[in-house]
């Protein structure tokens, strides 16, 4: 009832298509409200408030300084051009706004750093906005694996996550535009992809990276498709994803350990908002002279209360609310979380830069 009561006030900076799913978890969490959106225009701003049927008590800006300004805004959600990420998220975290960022985060580690110290200096809380690690899933899925009995030592990790937009995408999207996000499908897809990677493996960074010679660039040397390898040498364990804006649509996990595996086929996006499953496997082996197996995949059926973008607002709200009742600092895993991926999402990029040659990290 007192998060009801007391809700925590967001701001929005950007009226970008991803901001309408995060206005309505925003909506659908019970301890947030949105205080204010805004666009570098107040026309654009209203026509995104009327087109999302939001409230007349939201109020509506035509600069990002007007909402990091509002002494009423406890947050703000920033969903811009990776490019401009830095300058924004360091603004908002002196003027003591909390930080919910879009990912990727940052054009590479330094201003990853640089946007975490801004946060850290002031004391608010930072997150990004992977959405797939607040479904109750999630927490299944890892109690599985990291159950010795029952999976053993992780071996191989494979990720994917495709799409093919309409054509107009490649000419007009800011993905595809060097100076705003110069990542790509790097960046879009392959950002779950590494993050998936490295939550199978403790976010315990790998020794190299190594991008495969098929990667494809548009004519601004933009991502558009690659393949990566990953190795960690001490472990011995190997890991490859697929990012592509050119296959068909794909958001797969599979996790290969030494007596147990399991895939899921919706990690980014589930199929249902109100329930999602994967496939596990423990023990199994074939039958006799190969004709069978002895078990079939179990399917792992989980419901949640809240889709999992509300989950994130509330999480991400919950920690807001214990820095603001002084009650705690700031939950730095988070940003500890986001910097892994920025690292190796730096490698990749390096490694296709120079031409697929192998990034020690």
């Amino acid at each position: 009832m007192d998060d009801e009561k007391n809700p925590v006030r967001f701001g929005i900076l950007g009226c970008a298509e991803i901001a309408r799913k995060v206005c309505r978890a925003i909506d659908l969490s019970p301890n947030s409200i949105l205080h204010a959106i805004s666009s570098r225009s107040t026309g654009k701003a209203k026509q995104f408030a009327i087109k999302n049927s939001l409230s007349e008590l939201v109020k509506v800006y035509g600069s990002y300084e007007e909402v990091l300004d509002d002494s009423s805004v406890d947050a703000v959600y920033i969903p811009l051009p990776t490019s401009l990420h830095l300058k924004w998220a360091v603004l908002a975290a002196e003027k003591k706004k909390h930080v919910l960022l879009e990912k990727p985060t940052a054009l590479d580690v330094g201003e990853l750093d640089r946007i975490l110290e801004a946060c850290e200096c002031n004391g608010v809380q930072f997150m990004d906005g992977s959405m797939w690690y607040h479904h109750p899933r999630t927490a299944r899925m890892k109690e599985l694996l990291s159950d010795p009995n029952l999976f053993g030592e992780v071996r191989m990790i494979y990720s994917s996550s495709s799409f093919v937009p309409p054509p107009e995408f490649f000419e007009n999207n800011i993905r595809t535009k060097a100076d705003l996000d110069g990542f790509g499908a790097l960046g879009d897809a392959g950002w779950y992809c590494i993050g998936a990677i490295l939550w199978a493996m403790n976010y315990k960074l790998p020794t190299t990276v190594t991008a495969l010679p098929a990667t494809t660039l548009n004519s601004n040397g933009v991502i558009m498709s690659t393949t990566v390898s990953i190795h960690w040498e001490q472990e011995g364990t190997v890991a490859t994803f697929y990012c592509s804006f050119l296959a068909h649509e794909t958001m797969d996990v599979s996790v290969l350990g030494s007596k147990g595996s399991f895939h899921v086929e919706d990690l980014i996006i589930p199929y249902e908002e109100s329930s999602a499953s994967f496939n596990f496997t423990s023990g199994a082996s074939f039958v006799d002279l190969h004709l069978g197996w002895n078990m079939t995949e179990q399917e792992v059926r989980i419901h949640n209360e809240l889709p999992q973008e509300a989950l994130m607002v509330k999480e991400f709200s919950r920690l807001v609310k214990g820095i603001k009742d002084s009650r705690m600092g700031p939950d730095t895993r988070w940003g500890g979380i986001s910097r892994t991926s920025q690292v190796v999402l730096d490698a990749v990029k390096a490694s296709v830069d120079s031409g697929s040659k192998t990034v020690y990290i």
